[in-house]
């Protein structure tokens, strides 16, 4: 964790934030291990006496979610996974834990998501039908819409939600004045990204056909790397406060989370007035991530929306449109239509098209009272 980070952004304590409403200051406690890239093992904790509550710094990303005892005891084993296995040794270990174990299943997430944040620039990548970046084409088209000039700097502090891999935080840091934070839930993908910040390295695995990897490593250089860094915390519950960055963007990740509505009323509160979002889904529904009921559109065709994410999405953005609906960012202009490929292994990809939204945040509320 970058101090730097840490002092610009100001974190919260999740827990008392999403249970209290109340913004209890976090502050460093132990610090156990640094170097010039930050903090590499140590503690944050809660400043409230009602809660004062501990999060750990692990490998350099704090722990920032409201439930930490929770997320520890369920990610414990992706914690202690060993990252100095050979590929000989890693290939024994899939082969013997079979392709329904957890350490494959880690495996493939890794495989599909590095591939489309990096493998552009993997000179062994071979050409083919799919084209990996689609992520990286989901901002750049809502990049061109807020402003079609290249060089044009957006307002910071910036934050990805759902970073996955961190490809996009990356992205932002050459457009973005001042801090780049990406957070993400996913211990390995994020994983990925520290490593891709901290050495230069894509380093990840790469799926041929059914439990057969080939490990990839090569370097990736961005600009403004060094303003860049990755904490795990809640996209649906960011321990920060209102007001607390001028862009965000929140890339595939409407339709893998528990309450899209939640997710967009995090995003509202934090870009503050006058700033910007963009937003990308393929409404990829699955009860495995968001229970039917949350689904966005994508069921009850007999409702007035005729079961359309598109317009459920569009209603839910719109200022007074819907009970849930954001309070101040609202559409910039239409949607656009990226197209998204998830590779699976050489032979096969899920292709989808994502629904790529631009959304300003309005400068002054509902009420009419200017905004500071």
């Amino acid at each position: 964790m970058r101090r730097s980070h840490f002092e610009a952004l100001k974190p919260v304590c999740p827990r008392c934030r999403q249970t209290r409403g109340v913004l209890s200051p976090l502050v460093l406690g132990l610090v156990e291990e640094e170097d010039a890239a930050g903090i590499r093992s140590g503690t944050l904790h809660c400043t409230d006496p009602a809660c004062w509550l501990e999060f750990p710094i692990i490998d350099g990303a704090p722990v920032l979610v409201p439930d930490v005892r929770g997320w520890l005891a369920a990610n414990a084993h992706l914690i202690t996974e060993r990252e100095d296995l050979t590929p000989l040794v890693e290939s024994l270990l899939g082969d013997g834990t079979g392709p329904d174990s957890a350490f494959n299943i880690a495996r493939q997430h890794r495989s599909s998501y590095a591939w489309d944040h990096y493998a552009d620039l993997d000179p062994a990548e071979p050409a083919g039908p799919v084209r990996p970046g689609g992520v990286v084409r989901c901002l750049e088209a809502g990049l061109r819409r807020l402003d079609d000039t290249p060089s044009a700097r957006l307002p910071g502090p910036a934050i990805d939600l759902g970073c996955a891999c961190g490809r996009t935080a990356f992205e932002l840091a050459a457009r973005v004045d001042g801090p780049v934070l990406g957070i993400d839930l996913n211990w390995p993908l994020l994983r990925v990204a520290r490593r891709a910040l901290e050495t230069g390295e894509a380093v990840y695995p790469r799926r041929r056909v059914g439990m057969v990897y080939d490990r990839r490593r090569y370097p990736v250089r961005f600009a403004g790397m060094e303003r860049v860094d990755f904490w795990i915390a809640d996209a649906q519950a960011p321990p920060f406060a209102d007001d607390a960055f001028g862009f965000a963007a929140a890339l595939n990740i409407v339709d893998c989370v528990a309450s899209p509505p939640a997710l967009l009323a995090a995003l509202d509160r934090l870009v503050r007035p006058g700033g910007a979002a963009v937003l990308a889904t393929p409404f990829d529904w699955s009860t495995g991530a968001t229970p039917v009921e949350a689904w966005l559109g994508g069921h009850s065709q007999r409702g007035p929306q005729d079961g359309s994410s598109e317009t459920m999405l569009r209603l839910l953005t719109t200022p007074g449109a819907h009970p849930q609906s954001t309070r101040r960012l609202a559409p910039l202009g239409g949607p656009v239509e990226v197209d998204w490929a998830v590779r699976l292994h050489e032979r096969s990809a899920m292709l989808y098209r994502a629904h790529v939204v631009v959304l300003e945040s309005a400068r002054h509320p509902p009420d009419g009272h200017v905004m500071n």
